[in-house]
């Protein structure tokens, strides 16, 4: 199997990011894996979709440490590739942390993405699913029933008015942006500030403002979704608990949070079964929910991380299970000759 994963930088890369397990994984199963920054694309005159791709030079990594280090270092094989002849490409790129910083690099994987998904390459999670999801906005496309209370706005007196209907208290965040960056929970207490607060978040665009969940005093609880489903491998739920750092609200753990151990209910499983649908719709193929009590407070269909928490407290590889996955759409792409419909492929 050929496969790239699209990422933002490999110079900003982690060793604990999913991608880096999972981009392991498949070399260690034989596999082709490429990896693709965000300048790296090109749409050559022939038509076709290129890039400039790394490959670490092993064939062989006992840890994501050393595979990231060889992929960086000098000995890293760096070709240029034709992107519409692999097997599959996983765009799993950040857009929000291109906000102000590379603003042209938003898009990039969803563009590229596109012509090699017509091209014949399996694109995963599929590109026009993720064009609807650049913001949060997306979120409020699935059923009221798994969200909280929400307004979205730069209107100040609306949004008094819905602070006030819940009894002074909500979080307040930017429509656009991720991992707990500006984000606010007003309190009575706050109310006298509540102006600067929303023209600080409104000099960013849209304000999220939304119901304050009690649970979340307890932090969230991040679970993975595959194929429309809640991703289970070998009777274990790919899932932990993440809690903020000691008073702070948010639960991003790049935002000093802390992780555990996380317990699926039902609860939890029946939010998975209201947004099956959208997902698959959508063609989601991996997402990562982040749930607090019996709501949903985001759902990351970018790049959902963490995987290598709960393979810590869960005792199993579930990049593994992913690369399963992965390589059954592969079979499945050479029986009909790449001639399949993208978004379905993304989650059969």
């Amino acid at each position: 199997m050929r496969i790239a994963f699209f990422i933002n930088d490999v110079q900003t890369e982690k060793v604990t990011y999913t991608t880096n397990q999972l981009a392991m994984v498949a070399i260690n199963r034989g596999h082709e894996a490429w990896v693709i920054s965000a300048e790296d694309f090109i749409y050559d005159r022939d038509d076709k979709v290129k890039a400039i791709a790394r490959h670490a030079p092993k064939k062989m990594y006992k840890s994501a440490a050393s595979y990231l280090n060889d992929l960086r270092g000098p000995r890293a094989i760096v070709e240029e590739i034709v992107v519409d002849d692999l097997d599959v490409l996983l765009l799993r790129s950040d857009p929000s942390d291109e906000i102000g910083r590379r603003d042209w690099a938003q898009s990039v994987g969803i563009d590229f993405g596109r012509v090699a998904m017509k091209h014949g390459a399996i694109v995963l999670n599929d590109p026009n699913g993720l064009a609807k999801a650049r913001n949060k906005m997306y979120f409020q496309t699935f059923p009221e029933e798994v969200r909280p209370r929400t307004l979205i706005t730069r209107n100040r007196k609306k949004i008094r008015e819905f602070a006030r209907e819940l009894g002074d208290r909500m979080v307040l965040k930017p429509l656009q942006g991720s991992g707990g960056k500006g984000v606010f929970l007003v309190t009575p207490q706050d109310m006298s500030n509540l102006s600067q607060i929303i023209d600080s978040l409104s000099k960013e665009g849209y304000i999220i403002c939304q119901e304050y969940l009690p649970e979340a005093s307890k932090g969230d609880v991040r679970l993975f979704m595959m194929n429309g489903q809640p991703l289970r491998y070998k009777g274990k739920y790919a899932a932990f608990r993440r809690r903020g750092a000691e008073g702070d609200m948010r639960s991003n753990v790049h935002a000093g949070g802390s992780v555990e151990a996380a317990v699926i209910g039902d609860e939890a499983l029946e939010l998975c079964k209201m947004v099956r649908p959208k997902l698959v719709q959508d063609g989601m193929f991996l997402v990562g929910l982040d749930i607090v009590g019996n709501k949903l407070m985001e759902i990351n269909v970018f790049s959902p991380g963490g995987l290598l928490n709960a393979q810590r407290f869960e005792g199993v590889n579930f990049s593994q299970a992913v690369i399963d996955a992965v390589e059954q759409k592969v079979d499945y792409m050479k029986f009909y000759r790449r001639n399949f419909c993208n978004v379905e492929m993304s989650t059969l």
